[in-house]
């Protein structure tokens, strides 16, 4: 049986090493198109191609998948399954109909729930504490296509999107392992999805990254904590960006700041950076002025210009 691979982020990767350890025979690896990175601008290849070049196989890497010559190319590797992890675009019918056991999917949540692009950053800005991942066939939709199988995974209240990616990009990693041996065999029962218990997590935009200090505690320390180590959330200070990498856990029946106005500073220490939320108050533990690295609130502390009473927006 031929596989044809397809990811794009570290997400992807360990989907993509594990059908090499046991064996299966990947024709061909398709990735996104190397990406402009930093100040210079110089072209990153992908997490994926990275370890596709390191395990010695073919890598395409086609700007748009729908384009007919994208497609021809493709079908002269002639596959019989065709695995997908984090790709980062939609197959058009033209690719889904190419292997005869079918196109699947190692999705980030568990389906219906959470379709789209950015299901692991979104579960933990809206607060959940289960998700998983979900392996589907593929169909023209957005992640609309059959459930072969789903894995649960916990959200810790300290989980960042970077922790969780690891621990998805795992369990996705062992699901398809399992589900492997019947997928070779052919196409397998798959369950249709409930369309109303369907929600999306579209790709974040730039106000997904904006504090709004009038939101409660909880709900910006899961903005926090659901954009790092990625974009970061902001808040502006003197009308430049002010980035919050971390935050203490709010705790129960904290408040502070009286009458203050959601977004006042209420105090700069080596603790955190206290600043008055909604319903109470939250200690920013590592933050970014503009044009500066991260640093603690310990660093940031010593010599800084912040002072109580200034408003953050």
């Amino acid at each position: 049986m031929k596989i044809v691979f397809m990811g794009t982020p570290a997400f992807a990767v360990p989907c993509l090493r594990m059908l090499v350890e046991e064996g299966y025979e990947i024709a061909a690896v398709v990735t996104q198109p190397d990406r402009p990175q930093g100040r210079k601008k110089t072209l990153v290849p992908s997490p994926v191609k990275e370890a596709a070049l390191e395990l010695g196989l073919p890598v395409l890497q086609p700007e748009r998948l729908r384009r007919p010559e994208a497609v021809a190319e493709l079908a002269a590797y002639e596959p019989d399954l065709i695995v997908t992890a984090a790709y980062g675009q939609i197959l058009p019918k033209s690719v889904l109909e190419l292997p005869q056991n079918g196109c699947v999917n190692v999705h980030g949540s568990l389906l219906p729930k959470y379709r789209g692009g950015a299901p692991i950053q979104r579960c933990i800005m809206n607060g959940e504490q289960v998700t998983g991942v979900t392996l589907m066939y593929m169909a023209e939709g957005l992640d609309t296509g059959d459930m072969i199988s789903r894995v649960e995974v916990p959200i810790e209240e300290e989980d960042t999107s970077g922790t969780l990616f690891v621990k998805l990009s795992a369990a996705g990693r062992d699901l398809l392992r399992a589900e492997m041996p019947r997928l070779a065999a052919g196409r397998v029962e798959a369950a249709v999805q409930d369309e109303s218990e369907a929600t999306y997590a579209p790709n974040l935009s730039r106000d997904d990254e904006r504090i709004d200090w009038s939101r409660n505690s909880r709900e910006i320390y899961n903005q926090i904590r659901g954009l790092v180590p990625f974009s970061g959330a902001f808040t502006l200070w003197n009308g430049e960006t002010f980035k919050v990498w971390a935050a203490a856990k709010p705790e129960a029946g904290q408040d502070a700041g009286g009458d203050a106005a959601p977004g006042t500073v209420l105090s700069v220490s080596a603790s955190g950076v206290e600043v008055k939320t909604g319903d109470a108050s939250l200690h920013l533990t590592t933050v970014q002025p503009a044009g500066k690295k991260a640093m603690s609130a310990a660093d940031f502390s010593r010599g800084t210009t912040l002072t109580p009473g200034t408003v953050l927006g």
